[in-house]
């Protein structure tokens, strides 16, 4: 949906207006006349007659025609995630995060291209060149997320785009995106970024170089776990790709999800700063304990990628993993059964704090883990999604989980 707000609001006041237009929130005679677009479910989309049915251009961004084109409820989300995004000229949402990101790299990839992907990637990102891509005869290479000049070495005639992850779900690994963006540009790579763990508030995706940001909406933006959508947000250009490749598999969102990412929205910014605060104090404090040997969270003075975050970012999110001092497996389950707040599940972004087991040495495929041989020994870790709980019943809980690492 092509971007409103197109004034100087900051952010905070656009998750507030965006996609909130008149004629969206009311009917003709009163328009305006509800805070938030109602849920518009409808596959078939009617006209008065013949003339209206065929005036005007029916492949028009927030022209009624029919169901799969979306309607009000879906034209509002789009727009207002336009809004936030600094340079994007519209979005395309998508049923999930990994459905935006194949949507997006299927706009810019034909077969016999090379993708270059992020060897920090999300798993199942992965599993999309491993899978989907080679089936359409799309060739995946991975790269070291550390090293731009191997990165540019990489490239060849066949690479046409590269995929982004920062910082890396897992192991939090931030990117040089400015440098990285450079150099794929001046080959003619198209670059997609995901962006989910920053999101726009905290990384202008466009501004540093990215033609599509993609971000995962089940997670900030939906922020109560009860949702799973995606989107794909671009400048004219690759946003026509986008939506031209959106359209022709026949993709749309559920209007009832986009109602819900809706009202997440408007919530999310002062979800993240608490979030936000609390996961930097929380990492502050697994720091100083003596069972961790180091806490990876790009938030963090003295932590890797801190440098780059501090330099790129303007915002985080609770997101990060800690990495143990020796013992096993086992004594890593210890700690997770050991806590009680922390619910045990693959997401993270919600109200609520989550816990699960990263073990990101056995994905990479251009370059080991950085800290899986510290002492010539696999490290085990746990990834922590803090939510909206009392940061201090949070360091309880933590407390309470390394003990039971200790007994184990």
């Amino acid at each position: 949906m092509v971007g409103a707000d197109s004034d100087d609001h900051s952010p905070a006041t656009r998750l507030v207006t965006g996609g909130r237009r008149a004629d969206w929130t009311g009917t003709p005679s009163e328009p305006g006349a509800v805070v938030s677009p109602p849920v518009w479910r409808a596959s078939t989309h009617l006209y008065p007659d013949i003339a209206a049915l065929n005036a005007g251009k029916p492949n028009e961004d927030g022209h009624f025609y029919y169901g799969r084109r979306g309607s009000p409820t879906q034209w509002a989300l789009a727009d207002a995630l336009t809004a936030l995004e600094p340079g994007a000229a519209g979005t395309v949402l998508y049923p999930s995060g990994v459905s935006a990101l194949a949507g997006a790299l299927m706009a810019v990839l034909r077969p016999g291209d090379v993708l270059l992907m992020t060897d920090n990637a999300y798993e199942p990102t992965r599993n999309l060149g491993r899978g989907l891509l080679r089936d359409f005869g799309i060739e995946t290479r991975w790269f070291d997320p550390q090293d731009p000049a191997a990165f540019t070495a990489a490239i060849d005639d066949r690479c046409k785009a590269v995929l982004l992850e920062s910082p890396g779900s897992l192991t939090l690994e931030v990117q040089d995106v400015p440098a990285l963006t450079a150099a794929a540009r001046a080959s003619g790579l198209a670059v997609v970024l995901d962006n989910t763990w920053a999101g726009p508030l905290g990384f202008a995706a466009l501004e540093h170089g990215a033609d599509i940001s993609v971000m995962s909406l089940t997670k900030h933006v939906g922020g109560h776990s009860d949702l799973m959508l995606g989107s794909a947000s671009a400048g004219e250009a690759f946003y026509a790709k986008l939506r031209r490749t959106a359209q022709g598999l026949g993709l749309v969102v559920s209007p009832d999800d986009a109602s819900l990412a809706l009202r997440g929205l408007r919530t999310m910014g002062v979800r993240l700063e608490r979030e936000t605060a609390s996961a930097a104090a929380l990492a502050a404090w697994l720091e100083q304990q003596p069972q961790i040997a180091r806490v990876l969270c790009p938030m963090l003075p003295g932590s890797p990628g801190h440098a780059l975050w501090a330099r790129d970012f303007t915002g985080g999110c609770g997101l990060f993993s800690i990495v143990f001092k020796g013992k096993d497996g086992k004594a890593r389950d210890a700690f997770i059964d050991g806590l009680g707040l922390f619910g045990i599940g693959y997401s993270w972004g919600g109200f609520e704090s989550l816990v699960t087991p990263v073990d990101p040495a056995k994905l990479r495929t251009a370059s080991p883990w950085p800290l899986r041989d510290m002492d010539n020994a696999d490290r085990f870790g746990v990834r922590l999604s803090i939510g909206l709980e009392d940061p201090a019943d949070l360091q309880a809980d933590l407390a309470h989980g390394l003990a039971a690492w200790d007994a184990a």
